[in-house]
């Protein structure tokens, strides 16, 4: 049964009559007869009585055209729900974005676009680096906020801002009289790291390697606040962002002279899926927006 089918249906049945019915059709009688005797034919009943000329809807026309109608009236529903959802004045923008990108980061972006754009929704997603991309490649959410750490052919990313690592100890540790170090300084201090799934990890690991050690991996937490909390505790030193969620009481934020510490974050979407107004809009606006800062 093909869609070209049930409009011709329809448009018989409240004409009923196949000569008028095919002027509105733009198509020519017998044309349309056929493909109503088609129609017919595959659902095994006539849906019209012929008298002369006239055709009237029999019982069975009737309840095919009730289940017709029904189904054109949500065909026209979901038409519309797609066009609100992806209307770059009132559509729906699903965003993902690292735990610690939520302290001020994305809450910035969204209320400065919201000021321009106010009816535009968003479903908000955290999530670490790893578990991103893979919504992003099953197409459950349309845009990402992640660390740049390697090229994947599969997701387009464009690098969006650097954000400064730390290296964080507690206030009574050695060397929180200093304000700069080198980070092989701390190459013999128990190391206060992430899990595998934080890929903040994988930034400490690169970045100790790169000033000649590998790390003493005391303690791996989830997130940053409670790296934090467990440097604080005078249990090991780290690297971190300089973000409100630190306790600034119990820890001394170092600035790394060599080598440079820092993280890359982009906004990231799945190459070659459909991009709607939206989401076109977001994008371009957050890219402007920091291209301004």
């Amino acid at each position: 049964m093909e869609w070209h089918q049930i409009n011709y249906f329809q448009t018989v049945a409240k004409v009923q009559h196949i000569t008028r019915a095919a002027e509105q059709l733009s198509i020519s009688q017998p044309a349309l007869s056929r493909s109503i005797a088609k129609l017919e034919e595959e659902l095994g009943v006539q849906l019209f009585d012929r008298k002369g000329r006239n055709i009237y809807l029999n019982r069975y026309g009737n309840m095919f055209l009730h289940r017709v109608e029904q189904s054109i009236k949500q065909i026209e529903i979901g038409k519309q729900e797609i066009w609100d959802e992806i209307h770059p004045d009132s559509g729906t923008v699903s965003l993902s974005f690292l735990p610690s990108l939520g302290i001020s980061v994305v809450p910035e972006i969204i209320s400065s676009y919201h000021q321009k754009h106010p009816y535009v929704k968003f479903q908000l997603h955290q999530a670490s680096n790893r578990q991103i991309v893979d919504h992003l490649k099953s197409r459950k959410i349309d845009l990402a906020l992640i660390t740049m750490l390697h090229e994947d052919h599969e997701i387009e990313c464009r690098p969006l801002l650097s954000e400064e690592l730390f290296l964080i100890v507690s206030v009574d540790h050695w060397l929180a009289d200093y304000d700069e170090v080198d980070l092989e300084m701390v190459k013999t201090e128990p190391f206060i790291s992430f899990k595998k799934v934080n890929e903040m990890q994988t930034i400490i690991n690169h970045l100790c390697e790169e000033a000649g050690f590998t790390p003493d991996v005391v303690f791996e937490g989830e997130e940053i606040g409670t790296v934090s909390g467990l440097v604080g505790a005078k249990l090991g030193v780290s690297l971190v962002p300089d973000l409100q969620v630190l306790d600034k009481s119990r820890i001394k934020l170092i600035r790394v002279k060599q080598p440079v510490c820092k993280r890359e974050i982009g906004i990231a979407w799945l190459k070659g899926s459909y991009t709607s107004p939206v989401v076109e809009g977001f994008i371009q606006y957050v890219n402007n927006m920091f291209q301004t800062n």
